[in-house]
């Protein structure tokens, strides 16, 4: 029997959770985890990160398997979950902790995130140009294990309630055909 060849992908979209809960869904998605990247601040809480001081933006770490799900599918449903299109905010989060980016790792990610940012701002999709922050992954610290499936643990937290079950919504709509469940 074959392992597994899986990639890992970083991605942040604003509050970690509301990237976490809708890509959960995906076909050939194996793992997130949520954390920290694209700062200085070695090893932060996120209490830390939440003040803005440290640098780093909260993302989610996703496991993936590239014949499930390429990395190019995964980053054009992720530029359509959430507005690449403002600066270090997410609807009512704001700071550079809530920052559109892609953390890439080796120069064929580094290629594919260009190339795809690219195809998604010329696609229309969006109004406004895309800002969405990509570099190479320095490092990823990861969150504090209450954030990990945050939304499945905690569904009647007020923000969750109101900002993540639309993002799943907008999952299930656009690309069925990617769900877990969809039929193969």
């Amino acid at each position: 029997m074959t392992a597994l060849a899986l990639e890992t992908l970083v991605i942040g979209g604003g509050c970690f959770w509301c990237v976490e809960a809708p890509l959960k869904e995906l076909r050939g998605v194996h793992a997130i985890e949520p954390g920290y990247a694209g700062g200085e601040t070695p090893d932060p809480t996120y209490e830390q990160v939440c003040t803005g001081r440290t640098g780093h933006a909260e993302v989610v770490r996703v496991t993936f398997d590239p014949t499930e799900i390429s990395c190019a599918d995964l980053l054009r449903i992720f530029f359509v979950m959430h507005d690449p299109t403002t600066l270090n905010r997410q609807g009512n989060d704001v700071g550079t902790q809530y920052r559109s980016a892609i953390y890439w790792q080796g120069a064929e990610q580094e290629k594919t995130a260009f190339a795809v940012r690219d195809e998604m701002d010329k696609s229309g999709v969006w109004s406004n140009p895309i800002v969405t922050e990509i570099a190479p992954l320095a490092h990823f610290w990861p969150a504090e294990d209450y954030h990990r499936d945050y939304f499945a643990r905690n569904p009647g937290n007020p923000f969750c309630s109101a900002v993540i079950p639309p993002k799943i919504a907008k999952m299930r709509r656009l690309f069925r055909d990617r769900l877990v469940t969809a039929a193969s």
